[in-house]
């Protein structure tokens, strides 16, 4: 994995923009291109085979019209960066504490879905692409690719974020009524 704190932060959020547009134009779908560019450019180290876990997610899942691939890419990229690496070490309540503590790591990608629908106005590949039924408009097309684009930087604001704050954001609107 790249460190950080040795590249620039506009530096990075440049090679993903240029790395997801690739991707997306050379046929792979939204979460793919969002992930692989991640993994591209050293954000993510793990194995570029591991783009294959992004597959299923595609158009909100199988094209079912679900979670946004592109932010699900988002996700898989920022968790490669801060997510726990091993989970089970620790206590039952150590485990609990990092993710609902604070600082707690769901303090942190609590934002990342807050986020996302704030800039683009939902979560959810149908809602997004709701002025498109034809599925291969080239406009449809261009906007999914400006998503995808965006995700790709988002992931690279939010492991720079990350990095900088540690995880002690306050919720969002949260399953748990966390504040």
């Amino acid at each position: 994995m790249v460190r950080l704190k040795d590249i620039p932060e506009e530096e990075m959020k440049e090679k993903a923009r240029e790395a997801a547009r690739n991707n997306f134009r050379s046929g792979l779908n939204c979460a793919e291109s969002v992930y692989a560019a991640l993994v591209e450019i050293g954000l993510v180290d793990f194995p570029p085979e591991t783009v294959s876990l992004t597959t299923a997610f595609g158009g909100g899942m199988g094209l079912s019209g679900g979670v946004c691939g592109a932010l699900v890419g988002l996700i898989m990229g920022v968790g490669a960066v801060h997510g726990r690496r091993n989970p089970l070490e620790g206590s039952q309540q150590e485990i609990i504490d990092r993710l609902y503590g604070n600082p707690g790591l769901y303090r942190f990608f609590n934002q990342i879905p807050h986020k996302f629908a704030e800039k683009f106005g939902s979560t959810q590949c149908e809602e997004l692409n709701r002025d498109y039924p034809e599925w291969h408009d080239k406009n449809r097309f261009r906007m999914c690719m400006n998503i995808v684009i965006e995700a790709a930087v988002m992931a690279v604001e939010f492991a720079y974020q990350g990095e900088r704050e540690g995880y002690t954001q306050p919720f969002g609107k949260n399953m748990a009524g966390k504040v």
